[in-house]
């Protein structure tokens, strides 16, 4: 009985707010379309929100010279008129054995970031895509150098790097060496892992953690 009651009581509520706001509508709307008294006084229109301003994005590609060259594809965030707008940040994309530059494309990844005001830069590391192989690339230092020159000759400050896989080979002696040059790391399943003892990591991360640094793990 008392639930019986219960239920017929949150029901006639519930009528009582369905009829009140009804009968409210009417006025709602009109106040909601005519401008105020004083706004009609002072000769001024109801002023709406500007909108948002709309993102768009460029894709380029090119080649770096040396030893080996490298080919790039970027992203970039345009405004409507087609003028470069200021990223907010800095993305560089590595790729995996069987994969390429081209592959953030077709995935859309790089489109993505440049139309939410990120600058994406994907390299095709040496031997893949349309970045030729080299014997100049057989120790830790040499895939550091290699990382180091892409990256001061686009002019890229303090990014964010993705890594994932077969990259690990680049990305993680350039993270222990140059952590300092990354705003942030994204390690996808990277090789080399084993290459390092947990003192390096407890280290680096100390250090990271001092700077304001992320890390993520994918």
């Amino acid at each position: 009985m008392n639930f019986l009651r219960n239920r017929l009581v949150i029901l006639g509520l519930v009528l009582s707010a369905t009829i009140l706001l009804y009968l409210l509508l009417p006025s709602i709307r009109h106040g909601g379309m005519e401008p105020s008294l004083d706004v009609k006084k002072m000769g001024l229109a109801a002023a709406s929100p500007p909108p948002a301003p709309t993102i768009n994005m460029s894709i380029r590609t090119g080649q770096l010279p040396g030893d080996p060259p490298l080919f790039f594809r970027e992203a970039l965030p345009i405004d409507a008129s087609g003028r470069q707008i200021l990223p907010r940040l800095q993305v560089v994309l590595l790729h995996g054995q069987a994969f390429s530059s081209k592959t953030w494309e077709e995935l859309g990844t790089l489109a993505l970031l440049a139309t939410n005001g990120f600058q994406a830069l994907a390299m095709d590391l040496p031997g893949f895509g349309n970045s030729p192989d080299s014997d100049a690339l057989k120790s830790d230092q040499n895939r550091v150098d290699l990382l180091q020159r892409f990256m001061e000759s686009l002019g890229v400050r303090t990014a964010v790097l993705l890594s994932p896989s077969m990259s690990g080979h680049y990305s993680l002696p350039f993270l222990f060496k140059h952590s300092t040059l990354l705003h942030g790391y994204i390690p996808i399943a990277p090789v080399g892992t084993r290459n390092y003892t947990p003192q390096q990591y407890q280290n680096i991360q100390k250090s990271l953690q001092s700077a304001q640094w992320c890390v993520t793990r994918i």
